[in-house]
């Protein structure tokens, strides 16, 4: 913040709650209806999931995978110890 403030640079920040929510999902996942969420005689339901959530085993690595492809898109490029994609 310090630095932001001294050099006069533009500040951007994530709620990291919403994070997984600009993941991708390649898969196709259904979820059953969370507990307070059901509505009427709907209870045999499910969703197909669109994007990434939060509990998803896949989450975390959907959202760093579309992190990674957004810097890379910059002309950023992986440290060759650090290249795990």
């Amino acid at each position: 913040m310090t630095l932001v403030a001294h050099y006069d640079l533009e500040l951007h920040q994530m709620d990291v709650k919403t994070a997984f929510l600009n993941g991708d999902i390649e898969e196709t996942i259904y979820m059953i209806q969370p507990e307070n969420f059901v509505l009427g005689n709907s209870k045999s339901m499910v969703f197909k999931l669109n994007k990434s959530i939060y509990g998803l085993k896949q989450a975390s690595r959907q959202w760093y995978y579309k992190f990674h492809q957004v810097i890379t898109s910059y002309g950023f490029e992986a440290n060759a110890v650090d290249d795990c994609v």
